[in-house]
């Protein structure tokens, strides 16, 4: 009756895992916890964070010689075949049921490979042919929850009445099996998938889950509405916050061991017309690299950067809108500042990475602990390094320049267009042309732009529009550019993982002069590029010519009339 393969024994598996890549000495640390603890050594894996969901579920795909099943692959409801299956035996067993093949075969999603006796009861009761296919097990848990639904578990599906929303009531909801479940589920599918947020967004008639990969929200399983509040106070009540407050916008943090890794996540909870919007930011320290290659930076820009930082005083600013990438640039460039010789102390709002080594002070302006009040207060730290995540007024702007001037060297943000624009920046917020000129170091304007993915990317010649539109070479010269596609290691998109494109002004004579002659920002760039810099598009456009991101990215980042 089943097309099953053996399922494979846990030495298959490691020995697969290894093949793929898995450090042999973290499989033996492993293999010893499994041995003390009883556990499986797979589960002992997972817990320590020695491995992944993800290269599991490929590992004993490779074993079995079956694929590992996407979203995608689940099916809208649930299948015909699967009538004689109960819920609670899908549940527990972790299985989900997929479409019937063409040829009348079965197939099944399992979260566990190891496993046979499931999928031979399956096919002794669909009385048909049933092939094993690997998932991710976060993923299936998703599938399962939107296919199973646990009615009767927090509120009938018949109460078409509003929950009970005093404080009590939902602090009952928020601690029952169900929803704890759910949203561990879509707190580990998110790290799983490396996104770097979480929506939860209540409607009418929806609540909508959705999480942002690169940049790009992309909607996820969607919960039941009638837990809309459950989950809401959920995530409130893992974030510390104040459940019976439902009007007030509140931030919080969560840590939690996610897949046996540490992650923080950084809470905000505003009010809706149809209940409180959540939005979790993922810190995992894990998935970020402060590594100036892996940040995408030009080789020039670096060197500049590197040249500027290492003076021994000075202002030196990043700008860019929000979710640019410039507080990771500055942890970059202050993890090569740490060292037993020099104090570093860094001013945030709010504290989004720990970095060792370094003191990292919180702002707080409910009680009077704003950036220039707390800038003010460690200048007598004895500082030798001072970073300000944000200049964002004339008093703040005139002390870190004072700070600048007695020998520090500071690093902040500031939110512009360009390089060339923070100038004009500075002096609108009332700094004098001579303060600007005695302590700015340099400028790094930069956005993020996706990176195209290198499993699916493809090349095309460019056409003679674009090439003499952009720029991209001489007038019938032949240039290839690569475009997205899609594959199962993008998510379909074509992009993985992202890449700065940056600029970096380094004021020299002739910028200095047009600053004391109150010059506009365009002639000021003007001058910079003369002097030997290289413009966010222009570095756009070299990237988009390597073939690590695309034209239309470009275009979209930087926001270019070219």
């Amino acid at each position: 009756m089943s097309d099953l393969l053996d399922p494979p024994s846990i030495d298959d598996l490691a020995a697969a895992l290894v093949n793929r890549g898995c450090d042999p000495r973290a499989l033996e640390r492993g293999r010893r916890v499994a041995s003390d603890t009883g556990q499986r050594l797979d589960t002992v894996l997972l817990q320590l964070g020695l491995v992944s969901e993800r290269q599991l579920a490929e590992a004993a795909a490779v074993v079995l010689e079956t694929v590992v099943v996407g979203p995608e692959h689940y099916p809208a409801e649930v299948p015909a075949w699967a009538a004689a299956l109960t819920p609670r035996f899908l549940r527990d067993a972790r299985v989900v049921p997929l479409d019937a093949e063409p040829d009348g075969t079965l197939p099944i999603a399992v979260a566990d490979p190891l496993d046979g006796f499931a999928p031979s009861a399956i096919a002794i009761a669909a009385r048909g042919p049933v092939v094993v296919r690997v998932a991710v097990p976060v993923e299936l848990e998703a599938a399962l929850a939107r296919l199973f639904p646990e009615s009767g578990d927090t509120q009938s599906d018949t109460d078409d009445g509003p929950v009970e929303e005093d404080a009590e009531r939902l602090k009952d909801l928020a601690s029952e099996a169900p929803v704890i479940r759910m949203v561990n589920q879509i707190i580990a599918r998110a790290v799983e998938a490396g996104a770097s947020d979480i929506h939860i967004e209540p409607f009418e008639d929806a609540l909508r889950v959705r999480y942002r990969f690169d940049g790009v929200l992309q909607e996820a399983e969607n919960p039941p509405s009638r837990l809309a509040a459950a989950i809401v106070s959920r995530v409130k009540i893992m974030a510390k916050l104040d459940i019976a407050e439902r009007r007030l916008p509140q931030d919080g943090r969560i840590r939690l061991a996610v897949r046996g890794q540490d992650v923080d996540f950084r809470v905000s909870t505003v009010a809706s017309m149809h209940g409180e919007s959540v939005v979790l930011r993922v810190l995992d320290r894990g998935a970020v690299a402060f590594d100036w290659e892996k940040l995408g930076l030009a080789a020039p820009v670096v060197q500049r950067m590197s040249h500027a930082l290492s003076l021994p005083n000075g202002i030196v600013l990043v700008t860019g809108p929000t979710g640019s990438g410039k507080t990771t640039t500055l942890y970059t460039g202050l993890l090569a500042l740490n060292a037993i010789t020099r104090k570093v102390i860094t001013i945030e709002d709010p504290i989004e990475y720990q970095l060792r080594g370094i003191n990292q002070l919180q702002v707080r302006p409910q009680i009077g602990l704003t950036f220039a009040a707390q800038l003010r207060a460690i200048l007598r730290q004895d500082p030798d390094v001072i970073m300000v995540g944000e200049i964002r007024d004339i008093e703040t702007a005139q002390i870190a320049v004072q700070a600048a001037l007695t020998g520090h060297l500071v690093l902040s943000t500031l939110h512009t267009n360009s390089a060339a624009a923070t100038i004009t920046r500075l002096r609108d917020m009332g700094l004098e042309d001579y303060l600007i000129t005695a302590v700015l170091r340099g400028v790094l304007a930069q956005r993020l732009v996706r990176r195209l993915c290198q499993a699916c990317r493809r090349p095309a010649d460019a056409a003679p529009e674009i090439v003499e539109r952009f720029g991209l070479g001489p007038r019938g010269h032949k240039i290839t550019l690569w475009h997205p596609v899609g594959c199962s290691a993008c998510r379909g998109t074509g992009y993985r993982g992202r890449q700065a494109i940056a600029e970096f002004l380094q004021p020299d004579d002739a910028v200095e002069r047009l600053i004391f002659s109150r010059a506009d920002h365009g002639e000021i760039e003007r001058a910079a590029v003369a002097g030997g810099m290289t413009t966010m598009f222009r570095a756009g456009i070299a990237a988009a010519l390597a073939g690590t991101t695309t034209i239309e990215e470009v275009v979209r980042s930087i926001q270019a009339d070219a």
